[in-house]
């Protein structure tokens, strides 16, 4: 696993249930900014080998589910999503308002 991996790892696994974070600010947090679909390729990378990290908590700027992976599937990521509280309107968009996760927000170890 490279460094930018674990970096990125490290940031999903803050991200509470029932929160959503984009490309963009994870790779922000994680110290490498603009690298956003490098994020994405990371992601992709995730087997069951990483059970930890949830991955269905990343979507895109516009608040929408943007995977193409055929191992994480755009309905596994809303299935998974609806099942921790996020609701999506009639775009497909989560209102960040609601569910963006704010860093200070952290709640877990």
């Amino acid at each position: 696993m490279t460094e930018f991996q674990q970096a990125i790892y490290r940031v999903v696994r803050r991200i509470p249930p029932g929160r959503v974070i984009n490309y963009g600010r994870l790779a922000l947090l994680a110290g490498y900014p603009g690298h956003a679909r490098a994020v994405g390729n990371a992601l992709h990378m995730l087997d069951e080998i990483y059970p930890d990290v949830p991955w269905w908590r990343v979507i895109n700027r516009a608040g929408q589910i943007s995977t193409r992976c055929p191992q994480h599937t755009m309905t596994e990521q809303r299935t998974r999503l609806e099942a921790e509280g996020v609701s999506f309107n009639a775009k497909g968009q989560a209102d960040w308002a609601r569910f963006g996760w704010l860093e200070n927000e952290d709640v877990t170890p």
